[in-house]
């Protein structure tokens, strides 16, 4: 549905009500156009998008119900009104059971029709609305979260909010499974076109010779097979934001095509003479080095500078595997509730082998890890050894700094079980703070104890629950600790904390 005014047909068999309708409703702002048959009616619906049509119920020839059932085929969203002389309850029941929105009687007036048509109105804008929130529920169910704390995606958080409440094209790039995606909605939904359509096109995935019926739609009958008429991505992207992914997947002859609308912000589709106006913000993905397929002559040179107005990379989650204790404990919790799984929680030491991967499918990778150990493991805690096989531990090197940084704590929004996770956060400070402690002691254990504040059997007990062994690298310098004086004081003065 377009925004009011509006798009009204006006279809009836006597010109001076049509002229009528047309002037009530044209000076009020309404784009009216008129058809005096059914069958003109149909012709017209085929070439154009309408929100309401005002029908007379007898006419000659196909009547409105019969118009009205087959704009019910070929226009479903578009909301009929009958409009009869015949003002009986049998009339209108049937229309109604029909699926026509409502009925008015002649003689009628001003007031009536344009009380009646904004209620349709309204209730068209509601439709859509209700469509597009559930789309986007649907496709957010198993999105990627677009989480985390570490300055590599700080600095993405960061251009987002410049850019959102811009119309500047940008170009978003990065490795598959990155977020390319996830951060072109961020754009979408935190800038003044976040309540209308975000209509996201995978350019690979549109076969060569569909592909512009596809982003342009077309008028039924312009080619074999359009036996109805199609609304095209970029129209139905009218109003709010087009993402094009994959962009650099465009053939040449459609990347031409795409600059034209993007340069006349216009789109005309197939059969159709007149170009309609639209008005987009477009954003693109690529995986692919642009200027490189530019240099190649596999991308149009004026279509790249066009889109490559705001560039925003996307890093790999190797670049910041501090967020991955994070993103790991919300995919963990999305993963037991779609699988109906007990609750579940991610051991500290399996959190460290997770964060020592390079992971080359990035977030997407690690969500199906996440997914597989959660169904595959036996009980309420995924620990090293239910990750799959070709993930392992990352040896310690007490020359270099421990592999986590300790994250700033952000809760996610769907933990509710907070002894649970009181438990996983205080379970995974500990094993950061002493993993770090031991690294910077060289793996001394009686040194890393004193700086926490810790008996060296308290410390001794916790590497051994959060499997840090391999943090305490230096045995002969621990074993020659353990007779010292500190290390005997320690050991009398109980656990510790």
């Amino acid at each position: 549905m377009a925004t009011a005014p509006g798009r009204i047909l006006i279809v009836d068999d006597e010109e001076h009500i049509r002229k009528i309708m047309s002037i009530m409703l044209t000076k009020r702002g309404y784009h009216c156009r008129t058809a005096e048959s059914a069958k003109e009616a149909l012709r017209v619906v085929a070439k154009e998008t309408f929100d309401v049509v005002f029908s007379d119920l007898n006419m000659p020839g196909m009547d409105g119900l019969g118009l009205l059932a087959q704009l019910r085929t070929e226009v479903p969203d578009t909301l009929v009104i009958m409009v009869t002389a015949f003002a009986s309850i049998d009339t209108a029941i049937k229309a109604m059971k029909e699926g026509a929105y409502d009925y008015i009687a002649k003689p009628f007036n001003e007031e009536e029709i344009v009380l009646v048509l904004e209620k349709a109105l309204e209730r068209g804008r509601l439709l859509d609305e209700n469509k597009r929130l559930k789309r986007e529920i649907s496709e957010r169910r198993d999105a990627n979260v677009f989480l985390g704390q570490s300055a590599a995606i700080t600095k993405v958080f960061d251009i987002i909010a410049k850019v959102a409440e811009t119309k500047a094209t940008v170009l978003i790039i990065g490795e598959s499974g990155t977020g390319k995606e996830l951060a072109a909605r961020s754009i979408h939904q935190n800038g003044p076109r976040a309540d209308r359509p975000f209509v996201a096109v995978n350019c690979g995935a549109i076969p060569q010779n569909l592909m512009e019926s596809e982003f342009f739609g077309h008028v039924k009958g312009a080619f074999t097979g359009a036996d109805r008429a199609k609304t095209g991505l970029v129209a139905e992207a009218d109003g709010g934001t087009l993402f094009l992914d994959e962009v650099s997947e465009l053939p040449l002859e459609m990347q031409v095509k795409l600059l034209r609308v993007l340069q006349e912000e216009e789109v005309k589709k197939i059969g159709e003479n007149t170009p309609q106006k639209v008005d987009l913000r477009v954003l693109a993905a690529t995986n692919k080095n642009l200027k490189e397929e530019v240099a190649m002559g596999r991308f149009r040179e004026d279509l790249y500078y066009r889109l490559n107005v705001i560039s925003l990379r996307m890093p790999p989650l190797r670049e910041r595997p501090e967020d991955i204790p994070m993103l790991a404990t919300h995919f963990l919790a999305q993963a037991v509730t779609k699988n109906n799984l007990q609750p579940k929680r991610m051991a500290p030491a399996a959190l460290r082998v997770m964060a020592s991967q390079t992971w080359n499918g990035n977030v997407r990778a690690l969500k199906n890890v996440v997914e597989q150990a959660a169904i595959m493991s036996d009980g309420p805690v995924i620990r090293p050894e239910d990750l799959p096989f070709n993930l392992t531990p990352k040896t310690f090197d007490p020359s270099h700094e421990a592999p986590l940084e300790a994250p700033i704590v952000r809760i996610p929004n769907d933990w509710t079980d907070l002894k649970l996770a009181v438990k996983n956060l205080t379970e995974l400070a500990e094993t950061e703070m002493i993993g770090r402690s031991l690294a910077a002691n060289g793996g001394n254990r009686t040194q890393t104890a004193k700086a926490l504040g810790l008996s060296r059997r308290a410390l001794i007990t916790k590497i051994a629950l959060y499997n840090l062994d391999n943090y305490s690298s230096d045995k002969n310098l621990d074993e020659h600790d353990e007779n010292s004086p500190q290390a005997e004081a320690d050991e009398q003065s109980g656990p510790g904390l």
